[in-house]
């Protein structure tokens, strides 16, 4: 049986996750829009129990502390690392954002 990773979120991540529903859901007027990109959130972020290397490492992010890897959802960039058997959700930016400053 393949290893299985353990998913941790970051407060900020959570964080970011919410603010993103909340404009899609409220700013954008779209509840509907919003659950849906929640689910595939969601569905994206279980994959990487089983496949935790299968996005990339992100670009601009070489030279950091940890190797930041990056899966792209929708418009989206959910940015994690690898710990033993952990996977750190650290952030889920914009994919136009500048988030090399952000980490």
């Amino acid at each position: 049986m393949d290893k299985k990773y353990k998913l941790r979120y970051l407060k900020l991540a959570l964080s970011d996750l919410q603010d993103i529903m909340d404009y899609v859901s409220d700013e954008l007027a779209a509840p509907d829009a919003a659950n849906d990109l929640l689910d595939k959130f969601d569905e994206a972020i279980a994959r990487l129990e089983l496949f935790p290397f299968s996005s990339p490492v992100a670009r601009n992010m070489i030279g950091l502390k940890d190797e930041y890897r990056s899966l792209v959802v929708e418009n989206y960039i959910v940015f994690y690392v690898v710990l033993d058997d952990i996977v750190e959700i650290r952030r889920v930016l914009h994919g136009k954002r500048k988030y090399e400053d952000l980490m």
